[in-house]
């Protein structure tokens, strides 16, 4: 057993694979909150969002446990990991799922795509405070010093006041020096979209292949209540996200339109 009846049981996993940095680091911070149960696979999940595995099955290997940690590995998603330990590993059901630290920002519809954020997301269905955090920088030897302190922040927030069910947390972290960090920012999502474009090349036999590339298109930059502001102006982003994707304001609309 590696949880006492005393003790905050955190439930982590990532979507860069076993070995990303910002894994480790988020560890070693998770471990000062309570025991931790480990789940991730051994290679990258990036933009596998809410995907589950159906047509193969899903195996886990236990590799280290001690008094502080209890680490898996796994061939499923970030959203297979958090199903197949509140299933099948856990003692009994989490206190938080906590997920990351991405490698790039989830700001935006990023959220949209990212297996980091499917894992918290995947957490606060199963009525589990969960958090996902992400740093402004896509390299593998990003520099993550400036984290732990505002990981810290969030998880205190957290232990005092539980979230509502349904709602996780969205959090970014500006790739700078914990210095040049201004602060939190409670934010919303920025309107915005991905303009992907593929562009053609030739493999080593000659055949065609794609390979997705695109930059994004943040629709409002001048909007100071946004993720993607606080970011670009060295502000930790916390935005609240929610499980529930219905258009509430259109519903009566839809209504008047079907009902004529």
């Amino acid at each position: 057993m590696i949880v006492g009846k005393t003790d905050k049981l955190i439930l982590l996993t990532n979507d860069d694979g076993l070995y990303a940095t910002g894994l480790k680091v988020l560890l070693s911070v998770m471990e000062d909150f309570g025991k931790v149960v480990l789940i991730s696979t051994n290679e990258s999940m990036s933009g596998m969002s809410q995907a589950l595995t159906v047509k193969t099955p899903l195996r886990v290997k236990l590799l280290e446990e001690n008094e502080k940690h209890r680490i898996y590995a796994s061939n499923g998603t970030p959203t297979d990991s958090i199903k197949l330990a509140i299933n099948q590993l856990l003692e009994r059901v989490p206190d938080y799922v906590v997920s990351g630290i991405n490698h790039g920002s989830n700001a935006s519809v990023s959220v949209l795509y990212s297996g980091t954020m499917a894992a918290a997301i995947e957490g606060c269905l199963y009525g589990i405070s969960s958090v996902g955090f992400s740093l402004n920088n896509f390299s593998p030897s990003a520099d993550f010093s400036a984290c732990n302190k505002y990981i810290r922040i969030v998880m205190q927030k957290l232990a005092s006041e539980l979230l509502p069910a349904g709602v996780c947390l969205n959090v970014n972290i500006p790739d700078t020096s914990e210095n040049e960090i201004k602060g939190i920012k409670i934010c919303r999502q920025a309107k915005g979209n991905w303009k992907e474009e593929f562009e053609k090349r030739k493999d080593p036999m000659g055949k065609t292949y794609y390979w997705l590339t695109g930059y994004f298109n943040n629709h409002e930059p001048e909007a100071i209540d946004t993720d993607e502001w606080a970011i670009a102006n060295n502000y930790v982003s916390v935005v609240p996200v929610t499980v529930d994707m219905t258009a509430h304001w259109y519903i009566d609309n839809l209504k008047d339109r079907f009902n004529k």
